[in-house]
């Protein structure tokens, strides 16, 4: 369902809807006052998505009145401050949102510590536990988008090695492969793959690809007619995007992906009230808008819940996703190819 008009059928108002009237999964009393208790939590994140972040952020406030400090950087940029922050021995954060590769190597390097009792860790998918120092809180894919007015469905990409054709050098606007974040995770799912792997980026280098860390600003530049492709699409984006002369397709490889993760960060001033912000995020009331939203959610009973037409990232192939063990290797790869 990613590659179809659906993706713009995704509306804040009824996703609002469908979280007010999920059913309360309440955390305990004793953590709730707790968390009153120390009056804040700090969330840094690196999964761009403004709109998402600012419901959750509102949802959380409204029922626990407690506020919500927010960071939403890409993921290099997040991981820089954290590194600056903790050196510098001032520990400002409480949670973190982050690829789950990502957040694994900031455990093993003690900037992410054991979180402790999230109840409703109990309630993840099959097949994506939560680990003493990481839980799921969504997953996300990666496509690709064109602008409709400048690309015929007859010549868009249908593939990803599409894009090696002569006609878009110079004409593909991209997330930068060489930084964590969006981009990055193309890189990696492109690289495991046996049909594509270090030669296909090493022809795609070729096409003169137009590196770029503003996520927001590109798809509208793409929008606008400034560049034809833009690589890669996040799904959720999309509805700030309606109406706009701009269409998502999905390779027939099928698209990237990342788990996005919670941690509790080493130090964290305000730990209870991490741990109930965790508990609330993969709670069914907020993963039923994480879900129609355009996302898959990591809670049992939530997907089957979500009107079918809102499930966007469902039955979309998941091609691969980025891993701790190759993660630097990669990032030093893809500089190398990427100059």
């Amino acid at each position: 369902m990613f590659n179809t008009s659906r993706l713009f059928a995704l509306a804040l108002g009824s996703a609002l809807c469908l979280a007010g009237a999920a059913r309360a999964q309440e955390a305990p009393a004793a953590l709730v006052e707790a968390a009153k208790k120390e009056g804040r939590v700090v969330w840094y994140t690196s999964y761009v998505s403004p709109q998402l972040h600012d419901l959750v952020k509102r949802n959380f406030e409204k029922k626990y009145g407690i506020p919500v400090d927010l960071l939403n950087v890409r993921a290099s940029e997040l991981e820089e401050r954290l590194r600056t922050e903790q050196s510098a021995g001032r520990f400002v954060a409480d949670v973190i949102q982050h690829g789950q590769a990502s957040i694994t190597r900031l455990f093993r390097a003690g900037q992410v510590q054991e979180y402790g009792d999230v109840p409703n860790t109990a309630n993840m998918i099959e097949g994506q536990p939560a680990e003493k120092w990481e839980m799921g809180s969504l997953i996300t894919g990666y496509a690709m988008m064109v602008n409709s007015n400048m690309v015929t469905s007859a010549e868009e990409p249908k593939s990803w090695r599409d894009l090696l054709d002569p006609k878009w050098k110079g004409k593909i606007l991209a997330d930068d492969m060489r930084a964590l974040g969006g981009g990055f995770a193309v890189f990696a799912a492109i690289m495991d793959q046996p049909e594509f792997g270090e030669e296909f980026h090493r022809a795609l280098a070729k096409q003169d690809l137009v590196f770029t860390r503003d996520v927001g600003q590109s798809e509208r530049r793409v929008a606008r007619g400034e560049y034809p492709i833009w690589v890669p699409q996040i799904s959720v984006n999309v509805q700030g995007l309606k109406g706009l002369p701009v269409r998502v397709i999905t390779p027939k490889e099928g698209v990237a992906y990342v788990r996005l993760d919670h941690g509790m960060l080493k130090n964290a001033p305000h730990p209870n009230a991490a741990r109930l912000f965790m508990n609330y995020y993969i709670s069914e009331e907020n993963q039923l808008l994480v879900a129609s939203m355009g996302l898959l959610s990591v809670t049992k009973g939530v997907q089957e819940k979500v009107p079918p037409e809102k499930r966007v990232m469902e039955g979309a192939k998941l091609m691969g996703t980025i891993h701790v063990e190759t993660q630097a290797k990669y990032l030093a790869l893809s500089s190398e190819i990427y100059k």
